[in-house]
């Protein structure tokens, strides 16, 4: 596999491996994020697999050589902690941040790629129930109607724009049929010739489904559907059509038993995946790359870092052990093989 791995963590900054995971580059001690510090975030640029954007505790990060060096970028989000970044798929000069504890939660666009930044009109309050203050944990850009974008908070519920960010109505209103305002994960697979479009919102202890453009939801339990485990953490798309949903599920956050759920079928069923390797906590976050959708990493929240080269049906524990894992990207982009002296093996 030619291209760049790397994966954030709460503690050691970001890792990046050029020789498909033999060996792991930290970041350098004058980089913009602390080689101990904290990231949350990172997507990379889908027309420019040289840049990628991370989100970290010190704000907006930008490396323009495969997250071999990263800089600051001036914005409203500069010393604030970055959890979720989202690029247009279809105009990727917009892009969509979001921050969180232990910072004010609120969110931002770019329209020149990463540049320069603005924020956002939705106000979100400082404190909430549950995790004391909300985290922006996950945006999402619908992949045809892109003025679709939407956003959820932990806890804080879900908000949807339909002018790509001007305006923002909050979706996780009583009889909408999402049953939490702890959102995990949102994301939104395309209508094909025989299926509308499926929007799906995940909250801590569901998966929401709509198929009228996501005016309605209908949740259905984890713990009914998923071996009994409920803490529903993570969502991707995968496969080279595009259809296909990979679904992360604990028994708990940190939690001692976790899955990973595979759907062929646009999330109606869904199948165990085979892990080779049980994993030390839930399953924290996927990572994936349009250049090669067969590939899929997954992180725990304990460090462990999984392999799948078909699209999530098997998986594969990778030998080096992380801190808690929080964002997974791969770029085909190759980085600099020696842009810093130091190196874990």
């Amino acid at each position: 596999m030619k291209g760049t791995i790397l994966v954030a963590t709460a503690g050691q900054g970001i890792l990046r491996s050029v020789d498909n995971g033999a060996s792991w580059h930290r970041l350098g001690l004058k980089e913009a994020i602390e080689f101990d510090g904290t990231v949350r975030a990172l997507a990379v640029d889908p027309a420019d697999p040289q840049r990628v954007l991370a989100g970290a505790d010190v704000g907006l990060c930008l490396s323009t050589d495969g997250g071999a060096h990263f800089s600051r970028v001036s914005s409203p989000m500069d010393g604030q902690t970055v959890w979720a970044i989202a690029f247009d798929p279809v105009d990727p000069k917009v892009v969509y941040a979001g921050t969180g504890a232990p910072s004010r939660a609120f969110t931002c666009r770019s329209r020149d790629g990463g540049l320069s930044w603005e924020r956002l009109g939705v106000e979100l309050p400082e404190f909430c129930q549950g995790v004391n203050r909300p985290r922006i944990l996950t945006m999402c850009v619908n992949p045809v109607n892109h003025h679709e974008v939407w956003f959820g908070v932990e806890e804080g519920g879900a908000w949807r724009s339909t002018d790509q960010g001007d305006h923002w109505e909050r979706m996780d209103v009583p009889g909408a049929g999402i049953n939490n305002s702890d959102i995990h994960a949102i994301t939104i697979l395309p209508a094909t010739a025989q299926d509308p479009v499926r929007h799906f919102v995940l909250t801590v202890n569901s998966v929401c489904e709509s198929t009228d453009g996501g005016k309605s939801f209908v949740h259905k339990p984890s713990r009914e559907r998923f071996d009994g485990m409920y803490y529903t953490r993570t969502v991707q798309v995968t496969g080279a059509a595009g259809q296909a949903l990979l679904l992360a599920i604990g028994d708990g956050t940190p939690g001692t038993r976790t899955k990973i759920y595979r759907s062929e079928d646009r999330g109606q069923t869904w199948s165990t995946a085979l892990l080779h390797t049980a994993p030390n906590s839930t399953v924290w976050a996927f990572g994936t790359h349009a250049a090669d959708p067969d590939l899929v990493f997954a992180g725990t929240k304990y460090g462990d870092l999984l392999r799948s080269t078909d699209a999530g049906r098997t998986w594969f524990k990778e030998w080096r052990e992380f801190s808690e894992i929080t964002s997974i990207a791969w770029t085909p982009f190759e980085a600099p093989v020696h842009a810093h002296p130091q190196s874990i093996n």
